[in-house]
């Protein structure tokens, strides 16, 4: 989640007119995603067709606030994705903004949900819906960090039932994410959230009160009530969770998750050491890296890592940038791209190029 340092936001160009030709009735033909009978990847339900997860985090940090303030952007960068290829977007909304109390859900956040539902339904570019965001220090809620640890998995668990009631029926949706990159146990003064790039923290303590339990025994029982809550309401799609590069910390809590998604940024020079670590997350499960990025190292070690990548993960997501492709190209084409433009550009031009030998080829 530390990408959100190179974003730099300008206005979009695309007419809405191209958006709703590129769109077109692919909502209509949706079919779910279910795991392959080998175990080894994804089908489509019912045709059986192979899916691969393809595509990009959007929106990390103001996704509910560019539903509200702009939601032709948002139809036009569906659009865009859709069109460099993607097959998957992860969203993640806000539990500030979703939740008005710990058993009570804001109904304008809700509609927020399912218009970005009706997008990706009409985009045809499919959710990884990423639980339980509290990223922006400033909007956090002081009633929820007050909570004690039980009544906060029970606000937490409100949250997973009320998305799943109201995205359990739509194909749209790829798989639930339940929380991104969590942390088993901290102290008291540590406080709730870790990870704070700038004015907002990516990642969240399950327990700062462990009592004796260990990390696997939080990761096991945490997983299995958000997983009971989610199928209480929805007993399809799939689910997973964001995890750092450490699986020795997530392979309990893997054992409840339909499939694996571990976020993974190869450093220059090193591109065999993170094939390596992929390897480690091979539990008999699919696996979908959740994030990626040449952050670390180049455009061509990166392809590198995504080539090598195929013989372990069966899927990938990168990071859409603020700016669109063509913004992007222009400003490269003119002498006027800085570098954080140049390594954004980088990550486009490489996704389009690669995406055919990553997904087959296919349509989807």
């Amino acid at each position: 989640m530390i990408l959100r340092l190179f974003r730099l936001p300008m206005l979009r160009l695309l007419p809405l007119a191209v958006v709703l030709m590129t769109c077109g009735a692919q909502g209509a033909e949706m079919e779910m995603v279910k795991i392959a009978p080998d175990r080894k990847g994804f089908i489509l339900d019912p045709s059986g067709d192979r899916f691969v997860p393809w595509g990009h985090n959007y929106a990390s940090v103001d996704l509910m606030e560019r539903l509200v303030n702009d939601p032709e952007r948002v139809e036009r960068e569906f659009a865009e994705m859709k069109a460099a290829g993607t097959t998957v977007a992860r969203i993640h909304p806000e539990l500030p903004d979703l939740l008005a109390s710990p058993d009570q859900a804001n109904p304008q956040s809700l509609e927020r949900l399912e218009r970005i539902l009706a997008i990706a339904e009409d985009s045809g570019v499919r959710l990884k819906i990423t639980g339980l965001a509290s990223y922006k220090i400033k909007d956090r809620l002081a009633w929820y960090d007050a909570l004690e640890e039980q009544d906060r998995w029970k606000a937490q668990a409100f949250f997973w039932e009320t998305i799943a009631r109201t995205c359990a029926d739509s194909p749209a949706v790829f798989a639930y994410d339940l929380v991104n990159e969590p942390g088993a146990i901290g102290e008291p003064a540590d406080g709730w959230y870790l990870g704070r790039m700038g004015e907002v923290e990516f990642c969240q303590r399950l327990s700062l009160d462990p009592g004796g339990r260990s990390g696997d025994e939080i990761f096991r029982t945490w997983t299995k009530q958000m997983v009971s809550a989610i199928r209480k309401h929805d007993p399809l799609h799939l689910i997973t969770m964001g995890m750092l590069p450490f699986p020795n910390a997530y392979k309990v809590a893997a054992e409840q998750l339909d499939f694996v998604s571990p976020h993974l940024y190869p450093k220059a020079g090193k591109v065999d050491d993170e094939i390596t670590l992929l390897k480690r997350f091979d539990w008999g499960k699919p696996i979908v890296i959740g994030e990626t990025f040449p952050l670390r190292c180049s455009a061509d070690e990166q392809r590198d890592f995504l080539l090598k990548s195929r013989l372990f993960a069966q899927g990938w997501l990168g990071h859409w940038p603020d700016e669109s492709p063509a913004q992007l190209a222009e400003l490269k084409a003119t002498g006027k791209a800085t570098i954080h433009n140049a390594i954004w550009l980088s990550w486009v031009e490489l996704f389009k190029d690669v995406g055919p030998e990553m997904t087959g080829g296919k349509s989807q």
